[in-house]
């Protein structure tokens, strides 16, 4: 079965903005955990949980968040809001470089998606294996192949074309 290239393309673009998105979320997340403090962030957690443990007390998610939300120190925080806003950020400027067709965003998106792969499968390996983290691993290494295959026919075309 032969997939097609405007197939491809779409899948790609569909892609692209969700790491848009997602970029997005890290970036408030990020402002949220630097401007909020710590009894609010904890507070949050609980509220955010709170529905989801009553109907399931043992829910691994709504667990592990809460106590990430109580056991973050300030210097945890701090490097959180700024790992977040900054990951954040920079996926968006890259991801827009793409979405405008800008050909140095190609390789730095590349690149940038690469560096992010290895850092999470640093993570994985080193600290611990989540759910979250394997699906964006996952997300990163399909976003990174497709970016490969665009590159390749942008220059391609660029070429053609003079």
């Amino acid at each position: 079965m032969r997939v097609s290239e405007g197939a491809i393309r779409r899948l790609f673009r569909v892609g692209l903005w969700l790491k848009a998105a997602h970029s997005l979320v890290e970036i408030f997340a990020g402002l949220a955990l630097a401007f909020m403090g710590h009894d609010r962030i904890t507070a949050l957690a609980w509220a955010l949980t709170q529905d989801e443990l009553l109907e399931d007390p043992h829910d691994l998610v709504a667990d592990a968040l809460r106590h990430a939300a109580e056991g973050m120190s300030a210097d945890a925080q701090g490097f959180a809001a700024w790992y977040l806003f900054t990951h954040g950020a920079i996926k968006l400027a890259l991801v827009a470089g793409v979405l405008a067709n800008r050909l140095w965003a190609y390789p730095a998106f590349i690149a940038a998606l690469c560096g992010f792969i290895l850092y999470q499968v640093y993570r994985m390996v080193s600290l611990q294996v989540t759910f979250a983290l394997i699906a964006l691993t996952v997300i990163d290494i399909v976003v990174l192949v497709l970016s490969t295959h665009e590159y390749r026919l942008v220059r391609r075309d660029r070429q053609a074309g003079g």
